[in-house]
């Protein structure tokens, strides 16, 4: 029997983070919800998951490109809902440009958001996740943080990075009780990859069919999307008990992308 856990997921009213969010409470751990959302819709997802599973869920409106905003996300999580067991670093933004015409601030924005929150929110549940014994930090990557595709210099710098700071950390905590591993899916059909059909058949000159047909799809053998259902289902496996050993991994689900 899974035991009840305390989970943070960032990025996650829509999308993986909210899928993954789902997954948690389905099993019976308690959520706290963090993104940009209208605030109606959010009260309709936390009644939603609350009322179906049986668990708490709470929501945090942090902007996690600050890190005092982190800072806050992290005390009103303890706040509402206790110790935090399980850290979910998904949040993530992306853009498309060639790097001589990529503009500084989205460089900035997509490093701060993709990598640095991952890197203020693991410093400050790591303490207590040692201190207790027992802690899950799941960073959720990208197949991007194992190959590269052109025109997402920042992304791809950022994913790599995640794959570095999951390593590193995954090695401080070993002795803890405390895993880290990072989940690498290839293109799942969420807002943040229907944004960039537009943006990459402009900077490519072809259509968005052929974006998805030739540019999207064209590496993943399986020829179709991941779906956030089967991310959920791996991020609920790294979080669990019996799955301690498994820890630094950098777990690819691509559709065999990167074994080519």
């Amino acid at each position: 029997m899974t035991v009840k856990r305390n989970a943070l997921i960032t990025g996650s009213t829509s999308g993986i983070g909210l899928g993954i969010a789902r997954g948690f409470a389905a099993i019976g751990h308690n959520v706290m919800l963090n993104g940009f959302a209208d605030r109606e819709e959010v009260e309709r997802l936390k009644a939603d998951i609350a009322s179906a599973h049986g668990v708490k869920v709470g929501y945090s409106d942090a902007d996690v490109s600050k890190p005092e905003a982190i800072a806050a996300a992290v005390e009103q999580t303890k706040a509402e809902l206790g110790e935090i067991d399980i850290l979910v670093n998904n949040a993530g933004i992306q853009f498309v440009s060639p790097i001589e015409e990529f503009p500084i601030e989205k460089w900035d924005a997509i490093i701060a958001i993709n990598l640095s929150s991952a890197f203020h929110f693991t410093r400050l549940v790591l303490p207590g996740m040692k201190e207790r014994g027992f802690g899950r930090i799941i960073n959720v990557a990208s197949a991007h943080a194992l190959v590269a595709s052109p025109f997402k210099s920042a992304y791809v710098s950022a994913k790599h990075g995640i794959a570095g700071l999951t390593k590193t950390v995954a090695l401080e905590a070993a002795e803890h009780g405390v895993t880290v591993n990072a989940i690498c899916p290839g293109y799942v059909l969420t807002p943040l990859v229907q944004k960039q059909i537009p943006d990459q058949a402009h900077a490519r000159g072809i259509s968005e069919e052929a974006v998805v047909r030739d540019v999207l799809l064209a590496a993943q053998p399986t020829k179709r999307f991941i779906t956030v259902e089967e991310v959920a289902s791996l991020a609920a496996f790294l979080a669990d008990e019996q799955t301690a050993s498994i820890t630094g991994a950098i777990i690819p689900i691509d559709g065999g992308w990167t074994a080519h």
